[in-house]
């Protein structure tokens, strides 16, 4: 860049050397624009040791030649001065010095017009797009014209990846020359022993083969919320035009959920970041409890104070419960003078809302009590009264007998089922019931008072919204004779109640323990719903996180293994399996739809208004089916959305809740609805199952839908597992049962349609078989005992063919393990954890379900299971006071068997070889080195059975003892050392 400068100034006298020239100097001088002088244009650069000038540009001496006449002194002052002028990129500075931070990147260009700035003259530039006559876009305004993704995939880094799936490739080659090997390379001595060995090898590498090519392809993915905003947050009316989102909430049983749990859980929700008037919350109580009832009326009063404390503050997490347990600083990052205070104050409110939840049971009872003596006077009076005006002489008093009936606070009967059940109020025998606690909020933001002002509360909210998400109490219809399909027909029960009153195109589901840990979880979702593609997308996956465990983790109850790294994986597929909880469903799915192509544009839903039979006799049921697939649909702002909606669309006011459809909610509910309808069946979840979930997953998949695993950076929710042994082998057998009914039912993966991808298809497929590997598992447990009580080994010889095969295996296994390890994230001690319980679970509860599974499809012998408990433990000082709890189940009888053979065993065999005449240690080595692995895996569950303070129950040394024993002398018995037909031999212990 250049800039011109005037005529030079005359030649400095002899007396000094010119004043320096300011660049303010220069525009003040007059008649300078008009001369040109080529001299004087300046480049103005960064100095350098390059061209920073000299101190003076005089001409050195050497370069004078010797016959040129010396000038005078005033011609050779006036000749320097001038060639410095000319010759230097700078004009001198007086001293001596140059002076970098004046002259340093100065310049009279101009930045033009662009994204960066645009001036507001350029309109009137001379040609070009910037001509006269053109509005003047602003910045931000070009700036937000390119398309922008709210979502992304991060992949693997190949450095990881590339060596992972070489390994896998590796593996199987290894296993296969291994089984080749194996079955050529018979052992004569013991082909039984050698017989066992190889079809359980044979099992474990199929089943090996379905858990690990599903991991070929994992991925990361994540999202713009910033995007998000800008996209949905930013229309001038101030109304957002984000998608309306339905919470569920279920719980069964408040004895075994507390309701103190279930209601941290609404206030977590109701306080999540989204759009107050574009969320709800139902809450689905499938045993109609009055106590769970009146939990949920005392979190709706508190709420009015929790959630603008946590709008106010930002406060992380939302649930009170786990908030005042943070052991961090309360203070940190809050900018608010006021928050000490006010956090003290709701602390108080929370200990009082806490007292008010925990005696709502004996306030439920002496209520009832209390009308229930009331009723008895007033039956005993007309009782009375009715003798006084007729003959006394024949009147006989009878006992006066009325029902026991449970009572609300504004005295009358609970619809529901009572405390001590009659018929129509017991807990499958009840009415439905739909109760709005919290009304549709109001579509303007409404401020709150200032504490100090006479109606004000506790907290100054004058700048909060104190407006509350809507709140829904339902309990559907029980009657006998019904079958009310457990938690599938109660989830169906809520998409019906909710479709027609509020009707968000997405359907959240949590359990009652499992709380929004992450305020923005809900953006995080919608991200993907409502990105490119998103139409296609049926639910999106959050992972299960869980508090309350013990810091070793002793049962994997983390199952990070499966949420970190077989999720993730199944990410890079079709998508990962839903699990029952912390899943964002799109409500069209959910209806049975197929995915939407370019030519549908939404006909099918369309259709189905025209054709309601699949979805009952609710007109106002099928009439929201089209408007829930229209407003679910992504922003129409790309050239790849074929089926989106146009901006501003869901901007309009939502209609009022009125009395005819809450009518209309309770007959959706209603016992008889589904009668002669697709509920079930192919809409909503799925029946059939004890692992509806699965079920319901399965058949989006096969459809062609797509699934998204959401993993955020902070956890999006958190619930309680059970931390005792025999609940989580309780919970793990629901599972088990549930896989075994899948692979004999028309949901096994190998009658999957063609829309289902093949490594989806396989992970499916092992869904359904993994819980059939624990037949194999428990015999190959057995196996080492077997053969140092035999003194034979599953080869002829422990030789370096199979000692080099042994190694591979075991090595790759490893490094898989350490890449898995790398690429999701997981710990050491975690993988682990979830080896231990594999072998913990496969020969306990794993073995159970198979049994119960065959029995339902042979004998029809239908299948119940424990519901986990979630109540806390009995010691308030310990807060893992139930690891300890020992609770005795069938269960746990093949692993202690399992434990005390392979323990007699290695007593036996080391005592057989060293005082054998002619000791085999080779065998030896080997049976104890595969007997050691079976005990190392079941170290957990025997440290579970010692408790604490040694209070194990003296039925389990009791029934182990006495199996342990009984095999080994009938295995004696059968099998004597040679040379001796007694029982037991000449064998006999030192």
């Amino acid at each position: 860049m250049f800039s011109r400068k005037g005529p030079p100034p005359p030649a400095p006298t002899p007396a000094g050397p010119p004043p320096p020239r300011t660049r303010l100097s220069r525009y003040d001088m007059e008649n300078d624009v008009s001369s040109v002088d080529v001299r004087n244009y300046r480049v103005q650069f960064p100095t350098t040791p390059d061209n920073r000038p000299l101190p003076s540009m005089a001409i050195p001496p050497a370069v004078v030649s010797a016959k040129t006449v010396p000038p005078t002194p005033e011609v050779a002052s006036t000749t320097l001065a001038e060639n410095n002028r000319r010759l230097s990129l700078v004009p001198s500075i007086k001293g001596g010095g140059f002076d970098d931070n004046r002259w340093l990147f100065e310049t009279k260009g101009t930045y033009g017009y662009g994204s960066a700035i645009w001036p507001e003259d350029s309109g009137e530039s001379d040609g070009g797009s910037g001509g006269a006559g053109e509005a003047t876009p602003p910045v931000k305004e070009i700036n937000d014209r390119p398309w922008r993704p709210l979502s992304r995939k991060v992949k693997i880094p190949a450095a990881i990846l590339s060596p992972y799936r070489l390994l896998i490739v590796l593996r199987m080659a290894v296993l296969g020359l291994f089984l080749a090997w194996r079955i050529t390379h018979k052992n004569e001595d013991a082909i039984w022993l050698w017989g066992m060995s190889v079809v359980c090898e044979l099992w474990f590498a199929f089943s090996w083969l379905l858990d690990q090519l599903p991991k070929l392809c994992p991925v990361d993915r994540a999202t713009d919320l910033s995007v998000l905003a800008d996209k949905f947050d930013s229309d001038p009316s101030g109304k957002s035009d984000l998608p309306g989102i339905d919470v569920f909430v279920s719980t069964a049983d408040p004895e075994k959920e507390p309701p103190l749990v279930t209601a941290n859980t609404i206030l977590s929700i109701l306080a999540a970041d989204y759009p107050v008037e574009k969320l709800s919350c139902f809450v689905s109580d499938d045993g109609g409890a009055l106590l769970t009832f009146e939990a949920m009326a005392e979190a709706a009063s508190f709420a009015a104070v929790w959630v603008a404390f946590c709008r106010k503050h930002a406060i992380e997490p939302r649930n009170p419960e786990s908030y005042f347990a943070l052991k961090r600083d309360p203070t940190k990052n809050k900018v608010r003078q006021d928050f000490v205070r006010d956090r003290r104050r709701l602390k108080r409110e929370y200990d009082e809302f806490k007292v008010r939840i925990n005696a709502l049971p004996d306030s439920i009872r002496r209520r009832s009590d209390a009308f229930h003596a009331r009723e008895e006077v007033k039956a005993a009076r007309r009782r009375h009264e009715e003798s006084a005006a007729g003959d006394a002489g024949e009147y006989l008093p009878d006992p006066i007998k009325i029902p026991k009936a449970t009572w609300m606070a504004d005295g009358t009967h609970w619809p529901g089922t009572w405390i001590h059940p009659v018929a129509d109020h017991s807990r499958g025998d009840h009415a439905g019931i739909i109760q709005v606690m919290l009304k549709p909020p109001a579509d303007e933001p409404i401020f709150g008072a200032s504490a100090e002002d006479d109606d004000g509360g506790l907290l100054d909210l004058t700048e909060v919204d104190v407006r509350l998400p809507m709140l829904v109490y339902v309990s559907r219809e029980k009657r006998p004779g019904y079958d009310h399909n457990k938690k599938a027909g109660a989830m169906n029960a809520l998409v019906r109640a909710s479709a027609v009153t509020t009707n968000g195109p997405f359907i959240l589901n949590l359990d009652c323990d499992h709380y929004v840990f992450n305020s923005q979880a809900m953006r995080e979702g919608i991200c993907f719903m409502m990105d490119r593609g998103g139409e296609r997308i049926c639910y999106v996956q959050f992972p299960q996180r869980f508090e309350g465990i013990d810091p070793s983790d002793r049962y994997a109850n983390h199952n990070t293994v499966f949420f970190d790294v077989n999720m993730r994986a199944l990410d890079g597929l079709q998508g990962p399996v839903y699990v029952g909880t912390g899943c964002l469903f799109r409500r069209t799915a959910l209806y049975g739809f197929d995915p939407p192509n370019p030519i549908s544009d939404g006909a099918a839903a369309a259709a189905a208004v025209e054709d309601g039979k699949s979805f009952g006799n609710s007109s106002l049921l099928i009439a929201s089916i089209p408007v829930a697939e229209f407003q679910g649909r992504p922003l129409a702002d790309h050239p790849s959305v074929k089926n989106g909606r146009p901006p501003g669309a869901l901007t309009a006011r939502r209609k009022t809740l009125d009395a005819a459809a809450v009518s209309e909610a309770v007959t959706v509910v209603s016992c008889w609805y589904e009668d002669k309808t697709e509920w079930g069946k192919r809409v909503g979840w799925i029946y059939g199952s004890v692992t509806e979930d699965v079920v319901t997953g399965y058949r989006m998949h096969n459809r062609g839908w797509r699934s998204i695993y959401c993993v955020t950076k902070r956890d999006a929710f958190r619930g309680t597992a059970p931390i005792n042994l025999t609940d989580r082998l309780h919970q793990v057998l629901r599972w088990a049962t549930g896989s075994v009914e899948i692979f004999f039912s028309g949901n096994n993966a190998l009658f999957a349609g063609t829309r289902m991808k093949l490594l989806q298809r396989i992970a499916y497929l092992n869904v359904g078989i993994y819980p059939f590997t624990s037949f194999f598992l428990v015999v190959y447990c057995f196996l080492p005992a077997l053969s140092l009580f035999s003194g034979q080994f599953i080869v002829q010889t422990l030789n370096v063919t199979f000692l080099s095969y042994l190694l591979a295996i075991i090595l790759t296994l490893c490094l898989l393990a350490v890449l898995e390890i790398k690429w999701s994230g997981i710990r050491l001690e975690e993988w682990w954890r979830n080896e231990q319980f594999w072998l913990i679970g496969g020969t306990s509860a794993h073995l159970a379900a198979v049994v119960q599974g065959l029995l339902k499809i042979i004998a029809g012998i239908e299948i119940s299971f424990t519901l986990t408990s979630k109540a806390a433990g009995d010691e308030e000082d310990d807060d893992f006071a139930e690891l300890y709890l020992v609770k005795w189940t069938s269960l746990m009888i093949p692993p202690m068997v399992i434990m005390m053979v392979n323990l007699i065993a290695i007593t036996v065999g080391v005592s057989r070889t060293i005082y054998a005449a002619k000791p085999e240690w080779g065998r030896l080595v080997g049976g104890v080195f595969f007997s050691l692995w079976v005990l190392l895996h079941l170290y957990p569950f025997a440290k579970g059975l010692m408790g604490r303070r040694g209070r194990t129950p003296t039925i389990v040394f009791v029934w182990s003892g006495l199996i342990a024993i009984t095999i080994s002398l009938l295995w004696v018995a059968i099998n004597p050392p040679a040379g001796s037909s007694q029982i037991g031999g000449s064998f006999s212990f030192p």
